[in-house]
């Protein structure tokens, strides 16, 4: 598989050591790590900050990593979207939450240009939104960008928590409306979208199903998700909100995950064979949509 499975663990190892709450130092130094890992494969990195008045809270700051590969500039044609927060809980050093993801997009980042077709049929952008832990105000932020921009923006995925796993019978919880509908063993990954979705949807699915060894089980959301709050836990919601395809990728977080928003939530409770697979899947998921497109509209 071209990701690579040392990679990812160091990554971690790097990221997750301690919290990264808003406005940290800790935070801070992750950026110039991700934004450095990003360079070195190729990529420029822009770094767009904005003010918010949270409530409760007061006024934040926040700052988003938007990277284009160098060779593969953006322009103003269709895009689409890849992104994953790197924030964490002031108590927690989110190891599954979420540098894993942010882990596995540092992956997608470094393999991607191997394979990557010239011309593609989407330009993709890669984000690393802050802010997600006070109410996904990253991701908020740039899709009102991506509106205001009249952005054609094909479809974008939000990577959430992706390397927990448990393979005992009934480790997975589900929501009610869910039960019996999916697996009670949390050994899979799951691809969330909304009514508006259908198509990437499948489309990223089928890339994560080349992987083998990897089960993946997607969920079909209406009304936007607001029937299943858990579906709107992250950066992707947005941009359901703005009227576009999107997804979250996800282990399903505190349904399986007993140190969500913990002190516990460190490297060593992650299952990196799991891991390994799911970020292999995404990096083929991702240059699969790259190579073939995305249709404007997704929902048919």
């Amino acid at each position: 598989m071209p990701v690579d499975r040392q990679r990812l663990q160091a990554h971690l190892d790097q990221l997750a050591a301690a919290p990264r709450p808003s406005g940290s130092v800790e935070l801070d130094a992750a950026r110039n790590y991700v934004t450095r890992e990003l360079e070195s494969s190729g990529w420029n990195v822009t770094r767009q900050p904005w003010d918010v008045l949270a409530d409760p809270g007061g006024p934040l700051h926040g700052i988003n990593l938007v990277a284009e590969h160098a060779r593969h500039p953006l322009g103003g044609g269709p895009r689409f979207v890849v992104g994953a927060h790197l924030d964490s809980r002031p108590n927690s050093p989110g190891a599954d939450d979420n540098i894993s993801a942010v882990a596995t997009l540092l992956e997608i980042a470094r393999v991607l240009p191997l394979d990557w077709p010239d011309p593609a049929a989407l330009a993709l952008e890669l984000v690393v939104f802050d802010l997600e832990e006070n109410g996904m105000l990253g991701g908020e932020f740039h899709a009102r960008q991506c509106l205001e921009q009249r952005t054609d923006l094909r479809g974008m995925v939000a990577l959430e928590m992706l390397g927990y796993c448990d393979r005992r019978p009934k480790s997975q919880a589900l929501p009610r409306s869910l039960v019996g509908l999916y697996p009670d063993v949390a050994d899979f990954i799951a691809i969330l979208g909304n009514q508006n979705s259908d198509i990437l949807r499948r489309a990223f699915a089928a890339g994560m199903r080349d992987v083998p060894g990897l089960a993946v089980e997607t969920v079909r959301l209406v009304e936007n998700g607001n029937l299943l709050q858990a579906s709107r836990l992250s950066d992707h919601s947005p941009f359901w909100d703005a009227g576009y395809p999107a997804l979250m990728i996800t282990d399903t977080s505190f349904l399986r995950n007993p140190h969500y928003h913990m002190p516990t939530d460190t490297a060593d409770t992650l299952d990196m064979d799991f891991l390994h697979h799911v970020a292999e899947g995404c990096y083929r998921a991702t240059l699969a949509i790259v190579r073939d497109g995305l249709p404007k509209g997704s929902s048919s």
